[in-house]
């Protein structure tokens, strides 16, 4: 099982209360990552009455999964951009990740959080083989994005890397992503924000009012509904056509002091690489696909990430490794705003694998729609908006989609007698599918195998141990309950469980 992940390490634990009672207030946020307290910090610092709500404790989501990278040089890259959104759409999103990226550092001043912020350097560089064109026409659209002290040079300022011609984009940065979160709560409280852990939302109308009913029985109701959890819980099909949940891989390796300069790294393969230096260690992950998708490959992409990076950095030895789920959108940018056709009910998802800077424009955007205010980026991540320029890639993925119901006629994987300790498999039934788990001490645990959110068949993470829907990237632990929405409740029990 490789549920691991280095930001808890020197992290103290946040103790907050569990909501036990009903609640009226202005202001109610699902979802305790970067998004959620973003947009509760500006709000309680605007004077708004907000409350927060999170399924289990605050950064237990992606957030505790990310390599931190802090960066306005996007990963979709500004050709790509341009052809989807123009130049000024470009400009826009360099402009508005900038400005998260200054926001952060900011707060943290501010609030006195020592969260190891560190304005850095980053490289986009061709790989081995790679096309030295696509690059030049990156720079060059970088220039028109608005980038005008990016650099071109000849090599990495790594050594090794004798001929790795490379990008530079200036003042990107890095930080210890819970230690920020972290403070960012206590700014919240203080500000007269009230948190809640450990309260999960089972049924949500959204009104308005809103009206939340939690695991308690509590109800919350609510002016606003701020839905920050990842993939938003409150739409149960128009956003999930419009992004595709992807699964990435992450190292931790050790290397000497000093060995690779303090900096962000990526390189120009598809899938591209992503590496920064955190103390002795070198981050670096890659090797995304769908979610459900590439079983078989799952426990090979950590040995290619090790190969890859022991070719090319002075490392020594893999310390950790984890994964994470980003959410791609399909134009390449997160959707941050009023949920299409409910008025009150705000959405920050598809964090394109910037999750961090897209959740704090979550704070930067929302409570100026709130209060009615212009702000000059909320019309870029609108999410009603449609862009034909990317009907190619909506197509793709939700062909995609589609092509994942034929797994209701598929034979099962494995026979029941088959499957091992501490491992799943999708078994047939007649003409059920059923996601069948073997814990450790031989008792198999037996469940239905159709995702509660639209009913696509479940696979098995050998890597996270858990049952993840290829469709709309919900997933479940071994013994279904969820993990990610949109689903917002388990898998249905199936079978009386037995031992082998």
């Amino acid at each position: 099982m490789v549920q691991r992940q280095i930001w808890t390490w020197g992290c103290p634990t946040l103790e907050t209360g569990t909501l036990e009672h009903d609640l009226s207030v202005e202001v109610c946020i699902l979802g305790g990552g970067i998004a959620g307290l973003s947009v509760g910090y500006e709000l309680a610092r605007r004077g708004h009455q907000v409350i927060l709500l999170e399924k289990h404790q605050i950064g237990s989501g992606e957030l505790s999964r990310t390599s931190a990278h802090l960066a306005s040089a996007l990963d979709d890259r500004f050709e790509e951009l341009i052809r989807l959104h123009g130049v000024d759409g470009a400009r826009l999103a360099r402009e508005s990740h900038d400005s998260a990226i200054s926001r952060i550092e900011r707060i943290s001043q501010e609030e006195g959080i020592d969260c190891e912020f560190e304005r850095v350097d980053g490289y986009l560089f061709l790989e081995p083989n790679g096309d030295l064109g696509q690059l030049e026409r990156e720079y060059a659209a970088a220039l028109k994005a608005g980038f005008s002290d990016a650099e071109w040079q000849l090599q990495l300022p790594v050594e090794g890397f004798d001929w790795a011609p490379a990008i530079r984009f200036p003042r990107q940065a890095q930080f210890h992503p819970l230690k920020y979160l972290h403070g960012l709560v206590r700014g919240f409280m203080r500000a007269g924000g009230r948190l809640y852990q450990d309260t999960e939302a089972v049924k949500i109308v959204p009104g308005p009012p809103a009206r939340v009913t939690t695991n308690s029985g509590a109800v919350i109701s609510g002016n606003i509904l701020v839905c920050a959890t990842n993939a938003p819980i409150v739409d149960w099909f128009a956003m999930h056509t419009k992004q595709a949940a992807y699964r990435t891989y992450l190292i931790a390796m050790r290397i000497a002091e000093d060995a690779v300069p303090s900096g962000l790294y990526w390189d120009t393969e598809e899938p591209y690489h992503y590496v920064r230096r955190w103390r002795d260690l070198l981050l670096v992950g890659g090797e995304d696909h769908r979610t459900g998708q590439n079983e078989g490959e799952r426990l090979e992409r950590f040995k290619r990430l090790e190969s890859w990076t022991q070719n090319r950095f002075p490392v020594a030895g893999t310390v950790t490794q984890w994964s994470g789920q980003i959410l791609e959108p399909v134009d390449g940018l997160a959707f941050i705003g009023r949920n299409p056709g409910q008025q009150h009910v705000y959405i920050v998802t598809g964090d394109s694998g910037h999750g961090l800077t897209h959740g704090t424009l979550g704070g930067l955007i929302i409570p100026d729609l709130v209060e009615g205010k212009t702000n000059p980026w909320s019309s870029l991540y609108d999410p009603a908006r449609r862009n034909l320029k990317a009907a190619a890639s909506y197509l793709k993925e939700n062909l995609t989609t589609v092509r994942h119901l034929a797994d209701y006629v598929t034979p099962g994987e494995m026979a029941e007698s088959e499957i091992p300790s501490g491992s799943g498999a999708v078994i047939r039934r007649g003409l059920h599918k059923i996601a069948a788990y073997r814990d450790a001490g031989g008792v198999l645990h037996q469940y239905s195998a159709v995702c509660p959110h639209m009913g696509c068949v479940v696979h098995w993470n050998p890597v996270e141990l858990s049952w993840d829907c290829p469709c709309h990237g919900s997933r479940f632990s071994p013994h279904g309950e969820v993990i990610n929405g949109p689903a917002m409740k388990g898998l249905e029990p199936g079978i009386k469980s037995t031992r082998a």
